[in-house]
């Protein structure tokens, strides 16, 4: 009985699979993620309806396939009754479906390329992070581009899964992931998708909620300026026109005392958004390098905060029982 008050499987599985992403990043070859993406792709080919209803139902199908094989893993591991094999099986699942390293992988090397003056291989590197069309971008521009991605990127592949751990285990973490993957291939208002992929974005946006509002708070606590990132998010992050992303690309802004937004080119559109902490400078090479930093201290305090949430829930249901 002590044991099981004493230990939380979850909450070390999560730093486990955190660390195993710091230290490991994604693999070239094999990748849970990329298998998922691979299958998913090949639904869609069966199952695309220039259609809401039909977009629906894929999302569905392909975020209850991941949180059933997420939960099957969750079972297999609970029915050994071994806290290490829940807390292994964590930590595979958590490893899986964090993305942290990659993302700071590419924003490096876009950065030393801009700081070797090689704008070129910039624009050639910029597509592995963001959509964004590459080749109308200065150095400025590209700069801006990766601190943007950096932000909304450490909402979408570590605290977003982190919080959805804490709440639903490893299902949660696992439909996470799928909704945010989906949501790449099949949430963007291309001709094919402005039906089929309207259900995806949607509920990426639903489950993407409550992870952005976390990250636009840990990055005030963690960042240079609190306040500043506080008055931008609360006065600028409605008008972004992504419910989530607004709140962290605002809160980063502030963080860093830096001015983002603006015009950008996606898929040979122009669009224009608000500016984001308007009293900020403009971005610079070397803020990538603070984007990463700001972005790897909001994962670790994320870590904490989710595993200490779970833990403690862990705790309260063990006392009722």
């Amino acid at each position: 009985m002590r044991a099981s008050h004493t230990t939380h499987p979850y909450a070390c599985g999560a730093a486990l699979g955190f660390l195993g992403d710091l230290l490991l990043g994604d693999p070239r070859r094999g990748h849970p993620v990329a298998a998922f993406g691979r299958a998913a792709a090949a639904l869609e080919r069966r199952m695309w309806r220039d259609d809401r209803g039909a977009g629906a139902v894929f999302a569905v199908l392909c975020a209850s396939g991941a949180a059933a094989a997420g939960a099957a893993v969750s079972r297999a591991a609970l029915r050994t009754g071994r806290p290490a094999a829940s807390a292994a099986a964590t930590a595979t699942v958590a490893w899986a479906v964090l993305g942290g390293t990659s993302l700071v992988r590419e924003a490096r090397a876009i950065g030393c390329a801009l700081e070797a003056g090689d704008v070129g291989l910039a624009r050639e590197r910029l597509p592995r992070l963001c959509g964004r069309d590459p080749q109308a971008l200065d150095a400025e521009a590209l700069a801006r581009a990766v601190v943007e991605s950096v932000a909304e990127n450490t909402s979408d592949a570590v605290v977003g899964a982190l919080v959805w751990g804490a709440l639903a285990g490893l299902p949660g973490m696992a439909a996470f992931r799928a909704l945010n993957t989906l949501d790449a291939m099949v949430g963007h208002t291309s001709p094919r998708h402005r039906r089929f992929g309207w259900a995806s974005a949607r509920m990426d946006d639903v489950a993407g909620w409550p992870g952005a509002r976390l990250t636009a708070l840990l990055a005030a606590a963690a960042g240079d300026d609190p306040r500043g990132a506080v008055r931008a998010w609360r006065t600028d992050a409605h008008r972004h026109p992504s419910p989530n992303a607004g709140p962290v690309e605002a809160a980063f802004a502030g963080a860093l005392g830096v001015r983002l937004g603006g015009t950008l080119a996606y898929g040979g559109r122009m669009e224009h958004r608000p500016v984001l902490n308007g009293p900020g400078r403009a971005v610079r090479t070397e803020d990538i390098a603070r984007a990463v930093r700001l972005s790897r201290r909001v994962g670790l305090l994320a870590l904490a905060v989710t595993a200490a949430a779970r833990a403690a829930a862990e705790r309260g249901r063990n006392g009722r029982a």
